[in-house]
């Protein structure tokens, strides 16, 4: 059981304030720095993703990180086929127009320059060593939070990232070795910013229209 503080309610709310802070600074970024990222802060990262609430503890996700060049290549060129596909022909116009603001299209050259892809599955179910399926309760809720803590976890130690979902995802499946039964969540882009990063002007709704507290 982790040490308990006992905090004072001046001493919560400056932690909250102190957090919330730190995490409103995050910002979708597109373009990125080739500039390397030490892999144990990823594996510190992905330790943090992995202390995450999941159903009957479970922990039904799986991370597969990736900085090998001639890997990334390839999901990217998989990626970028599935995204022309749905930007072509799959797309509904409202989604189009709600894009259009961020710039957007099916070019994705971070896929090639950020130094780490981290690709997030979840698992529906594991197999047990007798064959057996062991269904995973609440697998897609689970990985979410994990994913948010994630990129918390990113955000804090410095670094940028985008949450990317090309569709259908099942291309990382097979080029990431990983088995038919689990899922492919999203691509997490990690790295620095480009130099001269920029990032849409963006507004975020106000507590009142988030929230609502009864009692």
């Amino acid at each position: 059981m982790p040490r308990r503080e006992n905090l004072t309610d001046d001493e919560l709310l400056a932690r909250a304030k102190q957090f919330c802070e730190k995490i409103a600074q995050r910002r979708t970024v597109r373009d990125f720095s080739d500039r390397p990222v030490p892999r144990a802060v990823i594996e510190t990262c992905l330790r943090t993703a992995g202390s995450a609430p999941s159903g009957a503890n479970l922990q039904p996700w799986h991370f597969v990180a990736v900085s090998d060049p001639a890997l990334k290549h390839q999901i990217r060129v998989a990626a970028e086929a599935e995204e022309r596909e749905f930007y072509e022909h799959r797309a509904p116009n409202e989604w189009l127009e709600a894009l259009a603001a961020l710039g957007t299209d099916a070019n994705k050259p971070f896929l090639e320059i950020a130094p780490w892809l981290i690709a997030i599955f979840a698992q529906p179910y594991r197999i047990l060593p007798d064959g057996r399926k062991l269904k995973h309760y609440y697998a897609i809720e689970s990985v979410g939070i994990a994913t948010g803590f994630l990129v918390a976890a990113l955000h804090q130690a410095g670094l940028a990232s985008l949450t990317h979902t090309p569709s259908p995802m099942g291309f990382l499946n097979k080029l990431l070795r990983r088995p038919a039964h689990e899922k492919p969540f999203l691509l997490l882009v990690v790295a620095h910013p480009a130099e001269k990063a920029r990032v849409p002007d963006i507004q975020r709704k106000r507590l009142e229209e988030i929230s609502s507290f009864l009692g």
